[in-house]
């Protein structure tokens, strides 16, 4: 299946039917491209054009005969997004609800992540009880990297009260099996969401909001490339957090929105 002929007709709202009627081909022809089948290099250069990406992005060249390509590098990227409010929300959902395996989250307060899906805490709920390992890493909001971060978008303390609002839509986790809420404060160099062998990640730039940033779709493809440097990290951050314990500690106040 190529990957990312799907991941950018879905960035930018076409469909196989209306990208078959500009390359003047069979619907059927094009669903053939989005099976794996490489066009014609007129079609590639009509799709291409079409979409505004690069021809080598959607059907990268393929290494010499007998070569060993680089690990990872280059096979693992299936898409980009502007920014990450370009995301479809159905991508986001279609993600959760395949997943299988694992959940995994890194922010700092990932208000969208429940905002945009009010039944974000049910359905990762569900997915637990179906096996799915959830952990979800939020930031400390009394910790220091929360507090840079806050200075360094020009936002103050308005990130620790976000962070305290999005847990809220979490507490009914805590008492699910299989799903786990903790605490970091590390600089985050960006925010992971990672359902199986997929992951989105949204890169930090300075001074920014991270939804003003852009997000790579990455596919595992190899031990050693993109995906699993990222995988490492975020095992890393989760290593050194801690529990999230609202009763304890009070971090987050009931009914807020």
């Amino acid at each position: 299946m190529n990957e990312r002929l799907h991941s950018v007709l879905a960035q930018r709202g076409v469909s196989p039917e209306s990208l078959a009627e500009v390359c003047e081909v069979d619907p059927k022809t094009v669903g053939r491209w989005l099976g794996g089948r490489v066009p014609h290099r007129r079609h590639r250069f009509s799709v291409a054009q079409h979409l505004r990406v690069e021809e080598t992005f959607l059907w990268p060249t393929p290494p010499p005969h007998g070569s060993r390509p680089d690990a990872g590098l280059g096979t693992e990227l299936v898409g980009t997004y502007q920014n990450r409010a370009s995301v479809p929300r159905e991508r986001w959902l279609q993600l959760l609800a395949e997943a299988r395996e694992q959940i995994c989250v890194l922010v700092f307060s990932g208000t969208f992540f429940a905002q945009s899906n009010p039944h974000v805490a049910k359905m990762l709920a569900e997915r637990a009880a179906a096996g799915v390992r959830v952990r979800l890493c939020f930031g400390d909001s009394d910790g220091q990297a929360v507090a840079v971060r806050g200075r360094e978008e020009g936002i103050g303390d308005t990130l620790a009260a976000k962070i305290q609002a999005s847990l809220t839509y979490y507490r009914p986790l805590l008492a699910e099996a299989g799903c786990d809420v903790r605490l970091h404060d590390t600089t985050l160099y960006a925010s992971l969401f990672r359902y199986d062998d997929n992951l989105l990640v949204n890169p930090h730039v300075w001074g920014q909001p991270a939804s003003a940033n852009p997000l790579l779709h990455l596919k595992r493809a190899d031990a050693t490339g993109w995906f699993d440097n990222y995988a490492q990290s975020f095992e890393a951050v989760w290593a050194a957090a801690r529990p999230w314990t609202p009763d304890q500690e009070g971090t987050a106040a009931h009914g807020q929105d």
